[in-house]
């Protein structure tokens, strides 16, 4: 699966519940491989159990990097992770093991494949203008940057406005930001093998549920009774599971009523997953 030659990189992408870490700890084994974490949840560290970190007994197997090794109230950013999964692929190239990155986080993937568009900032004039027009912002692209604007939906305010920000103030197209983006991309001159695990999607909803209850009387709920006080828009919080737990230990749901809408909350995640991985995975190999 995997080729001889040097510099090599594994990603392994999949949706939540896809088996993914069990293939990531398998090529570890027979690879001389060191696990890298490409999930956003994963990284904090007060959650080990409802964001389905790997185990003691994983971790034990080979060198797992990148796990809850940020705290819940600290900032956190894609730029941040990719600058120090870079530093991690680099130190185990070195001593001559193969990283292999895993996760489901699409953008910490892109990170790494495409870089991320450093554009230059923008005045506030700049800025204003676009926020406060009130006219036809897709057709003020098409006429400025028509490769942008035939990408977006006419009806998408927010990008517009940004595409319309970046080159009404730097001169260029995001489209140019993003090519120099890639051009330094960090994973330029290294063998990327991209593997997606895919699993139809009724299979992973299933697992997931079963996984969850399996959360639960691991002590999924002790868990989230023992986190700080976290302000309610903390990255931490968005990890589902901590809200509906949280609302049960408040005494506002039964544990049942909590259990439901974290695995339904889970379910729309898988199907965001997919449907965004749809449109990246035409060079990357199914297994």
């Amino acid at each position: 699966m995997i080729n001889t030659l040097q510099k090599r990189v594994v990603l392994i992408a999949g949706a939540t519940a896809s088996g993914k870490s069990a293939l990531a700890l398998q090529l570890a084994e027979s690879e001389n491989g060191v696990i890298i974490n490409a999930d956003s949840m994963q990284v904090y560290r007060e959650l080990s159990l409802l964001t389905a970190r790997p185990t003691v007994e994983e971790e034990s197997q080979t060198q797992h990097l990148l796990y809850g090794h940020i705290a819940g109230d600290e900032s956190y950013s894609v730029g941040r992770w990719q600058k120090q999964a870079m530093d991690v692929v680099k130190s185990t190239v070195e001593e001559g093991k193969v990283p292999i990155i895993v996760g489901g986080t699409g953008l910490y993937f892109m990170s790494l494949l495409k870089g991320l568009a450093t554009v230059p900032e923008i005045s506030n004039e700049v800025r204003q203008k676009w926020r406060n027009f009130s006219g036809d912002l897709h057709a003020e692209l098409t006429d400025v940057d028509p490769i942008s604007a035939a990408k977006l939906n006419p009806a998408d305010r927010q990008r517009l406005v940004r595409a319309l920000e970046v080159i009404d103030s730097t001169g260029h197209s995001l489209v140019h930001w993003q090519t120099v983006a890639q051009d330094e991309a960090p994973l330029k001159g290294f063998a990327v093998v991209k593997l997606f695990k895919s699993v139809p999607r009724e299979t992973l909803c299933a697992a997931a549920d079963s996984r969850f209850e399996l959360m639960l009387e691991q002590g999924a709920l002790d868990e989230v009774r023992a986190l700080p006080p976290l302000d309610p828009s903390a990255p931490l919080m968005k990890a589902i599971g901590v809200r509906e737990l949280q609302a049960h230990i408040q005494g506002q749901i039964s544990l049942d009523e909590a259990k439901a809408k974290a695995q339904i909350a889970t379910r729309q995640y898988i199907k965001r997953q997919l449907t965004w991985w749809r449109g990246q995975m035409a060079d990357w190999q199914l297994v």
